[in-house]
């Protein structure tokens, strides 16, 4: 860990920690917060052609589907052509919101076979990632997928290997990933603001029902107006049920649970933040505390994660928790400690705190020996405090994570660039949270190689 010793040592000091602490903590990361700014701005005065104009199609016209292309469509240059959906509500909706000359289908398979559509956005049920982002990649499109970027864990090397294949811009849509929070966290990690890493935690809470998954159900849902045998096509045949298309995260046939839905996004910040691979141990518990409707998977869990010691990073620890009925407010965060202080990451703001009780042994101020006696004799002076704690917050007029991620991609697929959350990355989020309903419904710790992608028995 010497690497991290020398980058926490720069941090705190050049010459005496008790003496330049205070000038030293506020201004971590000025310069490159001025160039970020500068490059912000450059971005709004870009200007694109016809010829740059990227024609994109949603496919999963649910919440978050809509939610992903109202915000693609705020992109300068993006233009939806096309709304594939099993629903045939959804797809009426899709014409009253974004025009009638919207193309609209239940088939996925005809927006894949459009010679102009460039990309695609895949906001369905999570039992279909895997499936329609290859067969889109295999189609020569772009992609954007919702997390998490596959239903089972075998599934991922499927996915990698046809972005390999094809070449394309494929983006797993933890929007958190391209955050200013996420980057100005991971700045403060590398100048080691905390010094070394020992310890991370995140909490995810939920309040209202549908926030619980109780979507509404639509009163014409129907045979007639769902594409039932399309959604179950690649998994257990069940009779139409409503509940179960509308309601799919209660289900482990189509859905991933809490730890897919939201212990997902905290991998990825995690991952983004440290430059982590991730876990090699997995153990989660949990429960059916409340929200018993007939779901199938925990409102309740807990994960507790081992991180191996990388040539990146130290060794240390992560625990996850979702509580699906919280009486106390609901609040999401994910903090992380260290040896000399603590950050909480958020997308927007990073709540830097600093222990003022750590002592460098190394100070020479704080030491002196006596020749004749050889006592040492301790010099108990004064220092000059940073303060405890210190906030990085977003500038007012910030568009927000979720616009950056999507112009992200779009900046990748114009200038034939890598993005900061492909299908490796997608897939080793993805790993640990599918691996935590492996250890819960299996009852069984988890033992998972993070850089060669295997599940690791006995």
């Amino acid at each position: 860990m010497e690497k991290n010793d020398k980058s926490r040592r720069s941090f705190i000091t050049k010459a005496t920690k008790a003496a330049i602490g205070a000038s030293l903590f506020p201004s971590i990361v000025t310069a490159r917060d001025k160039a970020r700014h500068l490059e912000n701005l450059q971005r709004a005065k870009q200007h694109y052609s016809a010829n740059d104009q990227l024609q994109i199609a949603l496919i999963g016209s649910g919440g978050m589907g809509v939610a992903d292309a109202t915000t693609a469509l705020t992109v300068p240059g993006i233009k939806l052509l096309a709304v594939c959906d099993l629903y045939d509500g959804r797809l009426a909706e899709a014409k009253k919101r974004w025009g009638n000359d919207i193309a609209t289908t239940r088939d996925f398979r005809d927006i894949l076979n459009r010679k102009d559509i460039d990309a695609v956005i895949i906001a369905t049920p999570d039992h279909w990632h895997k499936d329609i982002s290859v067969a889109a990649m295999n189609a020569g499109k772009h992609v954007y997928c919702e997390k998490p970027m596959v239903h089972e864990i075998s599934e991922g090397a499927a996915v990698v290997a046809a972005q390999e294949k094809n070449k394309v811009v494929y983006q797993v849509g933890s929007q958190g990933l391209s955050s200013l929070g996420n980057e100005k966290a991971k700045e403060l990690l590398k100048a080691g603001a905390i010094g070394q890493l020992n310890y991370a935690e995140g909490f995810w809470a939920r309040m209202s029902p549908t926030g619980a998954w109780q979507y509404p159900i639509p009163a014409d849902a129907s045979p007639a107006t769902v594409g039932w045998d399309a959604f179950i096509a690649n998994t257990n045949k069940r009779p139409f049920d409503a509940t179960r298309f509308f309601r799919w995260r209660n289900y482990r046939d189509y859905g991933t649970g809490v730890s897919g839905d939201l212990f997902v996004h905290l991998f990825s910040s995690l991952h983004f933040v440290t430059g982590s691979l991730g876990p090699n141990k997995i153990m989660a518990t949990g429960g059916l505390r409340y929200w018993k409707d007939g779901r199938e998977v925990p409102d309740i869990m807990l994960g507790m994660f081992d991180y191996p010691e990388t040539n990146i990073h130290p060794p240390f620890n992560l625990s996850l928790r979702v509580n699906f009925v919280d009486g106390t407010g609901g609040t999401n965060y994910l903090r992380m400690v260290g040896s000399e202080g603590s950050m909480t990451v958020e997308w927007d703001k990073v709540t830097l705190f600093k222990n003022r009780n750590v002592v460098d042994a190394g100070d020479p101020l704080l030491k002196t020996k006596n020749a004749a006696s050889g006592k040492e004799y301790v010099y108990e002076r004064k220092s000059m405090q940073p303060p405890e704690k210190l906030e990085y917050t977003a500038e007012e007029g910030y568009k927000g994570a979720h616009f950056d991620h999507f112009y992200n991609w779009a900046t990748a697929i114009r200038n034939n660039k890598n993005v900061v959350e492909n299908s490796l990355f997608g897939y080793r989020a993805a790993a640990p949270a599918l691996l935590c309903n492996d250890s819960y419904f299996g009852n069984k710790i988890m033992q998972w190689d993070p850089e060669k992608l295997k599940v690791l028995h006995g």
